[in-house]
């Protein structure tokens, strides 16, 4: 494997990394106002969605996954004081209120089963059967109920010219937004935030690693992590707020990694992995990097930057080619589970000619 050429590097770091970041900062500003005022309005017709906030810096709500597919995560009202469930218990019913003879699949890696009594407060409307059955709150009944205030809000609004219903085979509710640079695609999702605990599937640290910090570790857990409705019965786990505060202190001591990542990132929107849809999104490449940082965990890992990037894009190749990314605080979850193995086995071959022949340069 060639060495990579560091003038290559400085070129696209400030041309094509700055004029993403504008883009996107545009983008998301005139997304926010949108969503704003959608949510606002949805929180006055149900009381159990809050309305997202219009924030002149991070907004914690909005994920972007690509330039193109914003994920936004829209909290709920009214549970509080949660708790893991003590017991487990077998599930028979359908979305339709009957029985099914045998039990429903259990929840497996990022999965979870809800019951309202997980929550030591919650409002009455959390019990009604639109979105609770034999006392649990089933995701698909709450996106059932969230969507219909959407499109009733949309079509009622001024909005209607600007924001539309996307159709999509998965039960999430997606809408498409004009903005002045481009339409992005939004991937609405009631999220239960629970930043009062850390869940008992996310077993992390492991043992005997250096990186992070122990300090470092306690600041991360502190953010808890959200139930997101992204399925029919289980609720997704999400560690959002923690991944974000991880990021930010990626280079506490003077390294690259952050540059690493947002050099990785172009490359794969411009040139390994381009589209509106592409098979990988930003939040598989900060796993991949968050796995390669405990990998590496020394300061002298990470001053030389082609070295330190040339690592990284190596991790990227070994999961892709393989189909599988473990989660970075649940393992036992595969983020490339479900993902076309045609378009990840293309991308292994596009990155094995990079790691090959390494450089740099965008269109």
């Amino acid at each position: 494997m060639k060495s990579l050429p560091v003038v290559d590097f400085e070129d696209c770091l400030l041309k094509k990394v700055d004029l993403r970041h504008q883009l996107i900062s545009q983008s998301v500003e005139e997304v926010q106002k949108v969503i704003h005022y959608l949510t606002t309005e949805i929180s006055h017709q149900d009381v159990r969605f809050q309305a997202i906030p219009y924030s002149d810096t991070y907004n914690g709500n909005i994920k972007v996954l690509t330039p193109s597919h914003f994920l936004v995560t829209v909290p709920v009202r009214g549970l509080a004081g949660y708790r893991e469930a003590k017991e487990q218990r077998w599930r028979y019913y359908t979305l339709q209120g009957t029985k099914f003879p045998s039990p429903l699949r259990s929840p497996e890696g990022l999965q979870q089963w809800l019951e309202v009594e997980q929550f030591m407060r919650s409002l009455w409307q959390w019990h009604e059967a639109d979105v609770n059955i034999e006392g649990d709150i089933v995701p698909a009944k709450v996106l059932q109920v969230f969507q219909k205030l959407v499109e009733n809000t949309i079509r009622t609004s001024h909005l209607s010219g600007k924001v539309s219903m996307l159709e999509r085979p998965s039960s999430v509710v997606w809408i498409a937004v004009e903005t002045s640079t481009c339409q992005v695609e939004l991937e609405l999702v009631p999220t239960v935030e629970i930043p009062t605990s850390w869940s008992a599937k996310a077993r992390w640290p492991r043992c005997l690693k250096r990186w992070p910090s122990l300090e470092t570790v306690e600041c991360i857990k502190s953010f808890g992590f959200n139930l997101l409705a992204r399925s029919d019965y289980h609720w997704q786990l999400s560690f959002s707020r923690a991944e974000q505060a991880l990021l930010e202190l990626l280079d506490e001591d003077g390294g690259c990694r952050r540059k690493c990542f947002q050099i990785m990132r172009q490359m794969k929107e411009e040139v390994w992995c381009p589209g509106r849809r592409p098979v990988l999104t930003s939040h598989h490449l900060q796993t991949v990097l968050f796995w390669t940082c405990e990998k590496y965990p020394y300061s002298k890992d990470w001053q030389v930057f082609s070295k330190s990037f040339l690592r990284l894009v190596q991790k990227l190749h070994k999961c892709v080619s393989q189909h599988f990314l473990k989660h970075y605080f649940v393992r036992n979850s595969n983020l490339l589970g479900y993902a076309n193995t045609t378009e990840l086995d293309a991308l292994a071959q596009k990155l094995a000619a990079f790691l090959k022949n390494p450089h740099l340069s965008l269109p």
